[in-house]
């Protein structure tokens, strides 16, 4: 079994430009993180055009399901910005595909201390290998549907609709 592991950006890809005192992107830090968390299962990587979720767009949602609709692999997990990640979920589960596609991201970059987004992306790497087919949310150990979670801003957390 291969993992493909798809890159859209988000908080969890965000580098910190320290001359312009702002998060922005720059190349993904997955291979890093990959290698970082020791995985033994052969991983394919794909990297989308990074993306802040708030900036996605249909389209943007159009190739992230192209990508999973193209994928040889039937285990997926999508790196994603966690302020849109429930409306890509969405597209992904009305597209009622027979893998198992699981979103993540992080609330603080990856290359920032105490970030999620390493622990995200190694739940969400076990949970797309045990799961049944579907879309999922899977975020700071937790793992929701597609169409029964919600991001509860207030709390920083994702929940239960």
């Amino acid at each position: 079994m291969t993992l493909r592991i798809i890159a859209t950006g988000g908080t969890f890809d965000k580098h910190y430009d320290e001359i312009k005192g702002k998060l922005d992107f720059a190349e993904s830090h997955l291979p890093q993180v990959i290698a970082r968390s020791r995985m033994t299962i052969p991983v394919a990587l794909e990297t989308l055009p990074l993306l802040d979720s708030l900036d996605m767009q249909d389209a943007d949602r159009q190739r992230v399901l192209a990508s999973c609709q193209a994928s040889a692999e039937r285990a997926i997990v999508i790196i994603h910005g966690t302020d849109t990640m429930r409306e890509t979920a969405g597209v992904l589960g009305a597209a009622a595909l027979d893998k198992t596609i699981i979103l993540t991201g992080a609330m603080i970059p990856y290359e920032i201390a105490n970030s999620d987004a390493l622990f995200n992306l190694g739940f969400a790497c076990g949970v797309a290998q045990a799961l049944p087919s579907g879309v999922y949310v899977a975020m700071n150990g937790k793992v929701f549907s597609w169409d029964n979670v919600t991001k509860n801003r207030a709390a920083g957390v994702f929940e239960p609709k």
